[in-house]
């Protein structure tokens, strides 16, 4: 383990993150906000400790980044973006204690948006875009922010890229890294001026149209409001956000193909993207179907309406809310809850397994299947038309049993703590799988502020292992990754 080459690339992410601190700066002395002194000092001691890593890591090394180095890295990378980025919550008093600032950070970074904040509204504008700010730098991803805008990260990219970008085969639009992260980010920058200006026009001002943007393609769900966008009760807003939402959770190299290269069939010839579409729809169709047997809204357009958002929220983790889905009847609630796992698209800013590998492992059931019935017959999985490799198939089954595994234990660990059932549930579900809103005492209409500091860590960390999909932070703890 060659640590200096670590602790470069620590030092240069964090001070990324504390240089972005100038933007709620901005707002705060904007307002005249108290809260631009913790701010401006959060930035301060961020770029201090940047400053300081930069100095222990010496000069940058020019070899390749070995697997595990980059896995280390990676993860300790977002511990420390999360810890600098609390340092706002914590200092301008917007949260009591530490653990409750960190919550937040990570909620905010892992695209989660699940919060402690009981009265948002309450909170300066600074802090509030500050808030929002940290979901759109952790949807694309911190160290994909770095390989973009810091080329000479490119020596160790490929290792990087590999570790943060979410899915089974993270897609390379070029044979450069630093290309691949700056188109990437082109297209995330692109759908955020276009769904801000949409939303501007819709009547929103520009900070609430800009950080709910940032809530909607970084699939995070933070909202400046404390009834989140069900507080604007607007048709034209739902329809927007909705729209968006669906965008974020497909896989961006099928926009950039689209939007860059013309090609108009990408997303249809990609078999994830069909699939991620027919879940969508099935669930809004059965789900609808069930509310209007129960007469539970007046209208089939108001029905379709809650339904499609709510759906679609969920799905790709994103968190917003228009209604308490608490209240829909137990099939609609338990289908909700199988959307959070899944997830959305490989490549995209949403979270949870991912919509590939339910397909994959879908499959791999169905050829188990046919050979009890055929032994002596031969099949091969295909996706996109491609013989799908037994190492990806099982690379993928392992990644299923581990996650269950981490389920499981934090499941556990929240049900000793006092929490009961649905809420340790629901909780586990939507951290890991980066929602936000769970059920239970964590609930559409509720919070995270009245669980114990105990329970929050537990949450924290379940929201980075979901964002980093295990991997990362599973080789912090493994001692192997250590030794030389």
């Amino acid at each position: 383990m060659r640590f200096k080459i670590i602790t470069n690339i620590l030092g240069l992410i964090v001070e990324v993150v504390s240089l972005f601190m100038l933007l709620p700066l901005g707002w705060a002395v904007l307002d005249k906000s108290p809260d631009a002194r913790p701010i401006f000092v959060s930035m301060i001691i961020g770029m201090a400790l940047g400053a300081i890593l930069l100095l222990i890591g010496g000069r940058l090394s020019r070899e390749e980044m070995r697997p595990k180095e980059a896995l280390v890295a990676v993860g300790l990378s977002w511990i420390l973006a999360s810890a600098i980025g609390s340092l706002p919550f914590w200092l301008s008093g917007a949260v009591p204690t530490f653990a409750d600032a960190f919550f937040e950070s990570v909620s905010g970074f892992t695209t989660t948006g699940a919060t402690v904040l009981a009265n948002i509204e309450v909170n300066s504008r600074g802090i509030l875009f500050w808030r929002s700010l940290t979901h759109w730098l952790g949807g694309m991803g911190i160290i994909v922010l770095g390989l973009a805008i810091l080329p000479f990260l490119g020596v160790g990219g490929r290792q990087l890229f590999r570790a943060e970008v979410p899915g089974p085969v993270p897609e390379k639009l070029t044979p450069r890294i630093h290309q691949t992260a700056l188109l990437l980010w082109g297209v995330y920058v692109f759908l955020t001026v276009l769904e801000t200006l949409l939303l501007y026009l819709g009547g929103l001002s520009f900070f609430e149209a800009l950080t709910h943007t940032f809530g909607t393609v970084a699939t995070g769900g933070f909202s400046p409001l404390n009834g989140s966008v069900g507080q604007y009760n607007s048709v034209y807003v739902d329809v927007v956000i909705t729209i968006f939402m669906f965008i974020a959770g497909a896989n961006f190299a099928l926009h950039y193909k689209l939007l860059m290269k013309k090609d108009l069939t990408a997303w249809w010839r990609d078999e994830e993207f069909r699939f991620y579409l027919y879940i969508v729809l099935g669930s809004i169709a059965t789900i609808s179907f069930v509310l209007l047997k129960n007469q539970i809204y007046s209208s089939l357009a108001q029905t379709a309406r809650y339904v499609s958002f709510q759906v679609v929220s969920v799905l790709t983790t994103t968190g917003f809310v228009t209604a308490d889905f608490e209240q829909w009847p137990a099939y609609a609630q338990l289908l909700l809850l199988i959307l959070m796992l899944i997830g959305g698209c490989a490549g995209s800013t949403g979270g949870g397994m991912k919509v590939v590998r339910v397909m994959v492992l879908l499959k791999h059931a169905g050829i188990e299947l046919k050979k009890l019935i055929h032994p002596r017959a031969h099949y091969s999985m295909k996706l996109n038309k491609k013989v799908v490799e037994k190492d990806v198939i099982l690379s993928i089954t392992a990644f299923f049993s581990l996650y269950m595994i981490v389920f499981v234990v934090a499941f556990l660990l929240l049900s000793l703590m006092g929490l009961d059932l649905i809420s340790s549930i629901a909780a586990v579900t939507a951290t890991l799988g980066n929602v936000g809103p769970g059920l239970g005492v964590v609930g559409p209409m509720d919070n995270y502020s009245t669980l114990e500091a105990p329970i929050k860590w537990i949450l924290s960390f379940c929201m980075l292992f979901g964002r980093l999909e295990l991997y990362p932070m599973m080789a912090l703890f493994l001692p192997d990754s250590w030794r030389s």
